[in-house]
């Protein structure tokens, strides 16, 4: 682990254990910390802009870096492209077109046999390197203007500039290899390691409005979740 990543997850690890204590509202200065960690104030500087581009803490000049109390008192779930500020990503659409749904998609959408739904395909860059391919669908009728300019911009501003209203984000993960035509696509080697992430995107009216498979050949997640003590004692029970 870089040394950097390991001070981000150490510093979150001490913001959520001093939470739990009832401690702390701001984190020590950078100087401090680095002596702390025995590394250079730019690797300080590094973990603590992660903090804040996930909204853990906030760096105020000449006040020094507070701990938001919101994020702290909510599950925390952030990954290595939500981290990330949109002007270190960029997207180029492979494909677009309109089809019929199957039935899984039906079922999905809330859709019949004979309506439309536009499926697409988009590589996303970061920091102009390509590390995920996307193949997601959305409602044609609920979205009728799709097209390149908002496929190579961020889709969640575009169901909110919609007018429409997100509640949920469904997420799995599943370890795969890359196979030939990805790996052209990415620029690595055929079997290099990668996550299959399926989303899927709930609007608040109980919609679906986007199902998305998504390959990632550099993805890493953290998650900052209470403890659950009903599922431990469900794992518990005989069966």
């Amino acid at each position: 682990m870089k040394k950097s990543e390991f001070v981000t997850q150490d510093l979150l690890s001490k913001i959520y254990q001093q939470s739990a204590a009832g401690q702390a509202q701001k984190l020590p200065p950078e100087r401090q910390l680095a002596e702390e960690y025995g590394v250079s104030r730019s690797t300080i500087r590094q973990a603590l802009e992660k903090l804040a581009s996930i909204g853990v803490v906030r760096i105020v000049q000449g006040s020094g870096i507070w701990i938001n109390e919101q994020a702290r008192n909510n599950p925390l779930v952030y990954n290595s492209i939500t981290e990330k500020r949109f002007d270190q990503m960029r997207y180029r659409m492979i494909s677009l077109h309109k089809k019929r749904p199957n039935r899984e998609e039906q079922q999905i959408f809330g859709l019949m046999e004979d309506d439309f739904i536009w499926q697409f395909c988009r590589l996303r860059y970061v920091d102009d390197v390509p590390v995920q391919i996307e193949i997601s669908r959305m409602p044609s009728a609920a979205f009728p203007d799709l097209n390149q300019q908002v496929i190579e911009r961020s889709l969640q501003q575009y169901v909110l500039q919609k007018g429409y209203q997100i509640s949920h984000l469904l997420t799995t993960y599943r370890a795969v290899t890359i196979n030939r035509e990805q790996a052209e696509l990415l620029g690595c080697k055929k079997g290099s390691p990668a996550m299959h992430i399926t989303n899927r995107g709930i609007l608040t009216d109980g919609r679906v409005y986007a199902i998305s498979d998504i390959i990632d050949i550099n993805y890493t997640c953290t998650y900052v979740i209470p403890h659950n003590r009903d599922n431990l004692a469900f794992r518990q029970l005989p069966h």
